[in-house]
């Protein structure tokens, strides 16, 4: 090759190298780790996320890949799949849950980190505040500060003649301070409704039998179940026995009213995991997780269980029953 055609191969290369590195980059397929405790029974949540990336233009196997880590319901797995997804160098990890996102963030500093329903994500020590998350992790959060009081109203309504309200709650299940904000919120708004608050305290299931004898001993005329990772896990028992104690009970979300509860009234749980699509979206187009605040829910849904209602020989009210999201009968 002559001196000048050599010369001229090189530059001709070396101006191919920016235009080959930038359809490298454009082909690159963007890999999203999905961290799950137990994704079985909750299909439908992940489908939600999956629609919420599909409305944004994401099409999996195309221009998207999700790295699945599923723990089957045993959260001592978590760490490990969490370092697997930090190896994978994946670009995003989705942790939906509180116990999900804990160990994803003990996993990695760097890779960010999106949930879809913590209850407490300033106390658990996922975020800094909710307007500045700081660092690595970011998402949504299920808990609202009005859910207690609104929870206690439906009960009211839907048994007018309660004088005496048991609030079931699970000391540690939040920090202390969010903890002490939900109690007090619940005192407050049961007595600003003319009923008397019972506070019921069950750390573990291996409490349940002897926290419900206690509630019939004190003449408990209905249920209030505060928000608890453990009660949900243990929700079908927990139904049961509220079920067993003839209670018209009220919960924070809509799986304990699916496995048999009266009511269940609190944020729609489908939408945070599609509104936690839009995260993903910002963040794989260069937002950095601690620029973008916590949200919290913006849609809430009202479940009402007849068939619990006629078990208990309680007639809902029309009033209730016309601001049913859903009635299962």
């Amino acid at each position: 090759m002559r001196r000048r055609e050599f010369i001229t191969f090189l530059g001709g290369t070396a101006a191919a190298w920016p235009l080959a590195a930038e359809a490298q980059q454009a082909a690159k397929v963007p890999r999203i780790g999905w961290l799950a405790v137990n994704r079985a029974p909750n299909r439908h949540l992940s489908e939600a996320f999956s629609q919420g990336l599909r409305d944004l233009g994401y099409v999996e196997g195309r221009n998207v890949v999700i790295e699945l880590r599923n723990a089957e319901g045993k959260p001592e797995r978590l760490p490990a799949l969490a370092a697997e997804l930090v190896a994978l160098e994946v670009d995003v990890i989705v942790a939906p849950t509180t116990d999900a996102a804990v160990p994803a963030k003990q996993a990695t500093k760097t890779i960010p980190i999106v949930f879809a329903v913590a209850g407490d994500p300033v106390g658990s020590g996922l975020v800094t505040s909710l307007a500045r998350p700081g660092g690595n992790v970011t998402g949504l959060s299920n808990l609202s500060p009005e859910l207690v009081g609104k929870c206690l109203e439906l009960l009211k309504q839907a048994v007018p003649g309660v004088s005496r309200v048991a609030v079931l709650w699970q000391p540690g299940g939040f920090a202390e301070r969010t903890e002490k904000d939900i109690l007090k919120e619940a005192d407050v708004a049961a007595r600003a409704l003319g009923a008397q608050p019972q506070f019921f305290e069950a750390r573990g299931p291996d409490d349940f039998d002897r926290t419900f004898s206690e509630m019939t001993k004190a003449r408990t005329g209905a249920l209030t179940v505060l928000p608890s990772v453990m009660f949900f896990s243990e929700r079908r028992r927990l139904v049961d026995l509220v079920a067993k104690s003839r209670l018209p009970a009220v919960y924070w979300v809509r799986g304990l009213a699916d496995a048999g509860g009266l009511m269940a009234y609190g944020a729609n749980i489908a939408d945070n995991y599609r509104r936690a699509a839009t995260y993903v979206d910002k963040i794989l187009k260069g937002t950095k997780p601690a620029d973008l605040p916590v949200e919290q829910p913006t849609k809430f849904e009202l479940v009402i269980n007849l068939k619990t209602a006629k078990a208990l020989g309680l007639t809902m009210p029309v009033s209730v029953l016309a601001r049913a999201d859903e009635v299962i009968e």
